[in-house]
């Protein structure tokens, strides 16, 4: 028969406080779940990828939606929706601007909400890469207490993380790049707006003429966004030479563990990782500055 995009029958609750949230979801579990901007749940409610007994809208809970930084770390309610931090970084975290400006289209970030793409933890998405390149986490929540998650041990898998049925994430925390870091942001996509192929994220400091606080993510080029962590340890104390980034990129690129799929094959996706990884690099260096002057 004809594919359906209406979704199987579900109970709605409202709850107006996160106690009541939490304990709709202690109670249903793996059969609730949460709603927020919806932008990734109702396609897979639509498709029927995603059955559940029960949707908790989170839209009427108090307090998710502030947004707050002291000192660098960025603190964003449950909430907060993509075209909110965009604005907001505009001019305070031009990374941040960026990349969110790579996620689908104006309407979709008008809803989103930077929490929702997190925990949904798509591969090819935006902002978990750069959760995982500013060191941030997620506060998570449940009737039996909160616990903060690491960014590092938060995504598992394609659309898997590491929380449990019963929590809510009810804030992220990001740690902006400190004053006069530099930062790049490629990704490569079929058009505008589409899921990225691959993706690079870049930030460092400069110091005398040599590099420090390298961070490095991928995106889209394996099942989880990824730490270059040895291509991070080899740049460090280096001079930012645009031949000592293409080596380390392109060793960076040989660690991933990337997969072919309909829209490209695994060489490729190590070739562009390769490119994109330098690009970000270089652009990274380019906006750095020398903090030693």
């Amino acid at each position: 028969g004809k594919a359906s995009v209406k979704p199987a029958p579900f109970e709605y609750a409202d709850p107006r406080s996160l106690d009541d949230a939490l304990a709709l979801l202690a109670r249903h579990g793996d059969d609730a779940k949460i709603l927020a901007g919806g932008q990734s749940l109702v396609p897979m409610l639509n498709f029927r990828l995603a059955r559940p007994a029960i949707l908790i809208d989170i839209n009427r809970v108090g307090g998710l939606d502030g947004l707050a930084e002291t000192g660098g770390a960025l603190r964003l309610g449950a909430l907060v929706r993509q075209r909110t931090l965009e604005r907001w970084a505009r001019d305070r975290a031009p990374l941040l601007a960026t990349a969110l400006g790579h996620i689908g289209h104006a309407a979709i970030r008008n809803r989103g909400t930077v929490a929702g793409s997190i925990v949904h933890a798509d591969p090819a998405a935006e902002l978990p890469a750069l959760l995982l390149a500013l060191d941030g986490a997620v506060v998570a929540r449940s009737v039996r207490g909160e616990r903060l998650i690491p960014a590092a041990a938060l995504f598992q898998g394609p659309l898997m993380t590491s929380l449990a049925d019963d929590e809510i994430v009810t804030e992220t925390r990001w740690s902006l790049p400190a004053a006069g870091d530099g930062w790049g942001f490629h990704e490569v996509a079929r058009r505008h707006g589409d899921f990225a192929l691959v993706g690079a994220v870049a930030t460092v400091g400069l110091r005398g003429g040599r590099l420090e606080r390298v961070r490095i993510a991928v995106f889209a080029a394996g099942p989880t966004p990824i730490r270059m962590a040895s291509a991070e340890h080899a740049l460090a104390g280096q001079a930012p030479l645009p031949a000592l980034f293409a080596e380390a990129a392109q060793a960076a690129a040989r660690e991933l563990d990337t997969q072919a799929d309909l829209h490209a094959t695994a060489e490729y996706r190590r070739a562009v990782a390769a490119t994109l990884i330098a690009r970000a690099l270089v652009d990274a260096a380019g906006r750095a500055t020398d903090q030693a002057r």
